[in-house]
């Protein structure tokens, strides 16, 4: 099994990737870190750049945690791929980082963390920066 990290390169993402990170290493599993831009964008700034892969990297090797990177885009709903991917690697758990929204925020705009917290068939651990 696997620790399924749904990533983008802010703080809430990094502070997944840390929690992902030391959650594997307490299993003794491996991470997924899924970095997926959405189809059809020439540039996404929710790409993990080279700098921050190799980061990424570095502290996994130092945890002694195997890394896998995806960053294949994929179309419709990021939490829906998120969904998928943690089915299709049976992925023991997911693990986001949730961003403040203030109570409008969150009643006129859909949330794809709300998405996969109500929808993921395993746990989810959230994390805030």
């Amino acid at each position: 099994m696997t620790v399924l990290v749904g990533f983008v390169p802010t703080p809430e993402g990094r502070a997944a990737f840390a929690a992902g990170l030391a959650e594997a290493s307490r299993r003794g599993e491996g991470v997924l870190v899924l970095n997926s831009p959405r189809s059809g964008a020439p540039v996404s700034v929710d790409v993990a750049d080279e700098n921050t892969v190799r980061d990424m990297t570095a502290r996994a090797e130092q945890a002694a945690v195997a890394l896998e990177i995806r960053q294949g885009a994929h179309d419709g709903e990021v939490a829906d791929e998120v969904l998928r991917v943690a089915r299709e690697t049976d992925a023991s758990v997911i693990v986001i980082g949730l961003r403040r929204r203030s109570p409008v925020g969150k009643l006129l705009m859909g949330s794809s963390a709300q998405r996969i917290l109500l929808d993921a068939d395993r746990p989810v651990l959230a994390v805030k920066p």
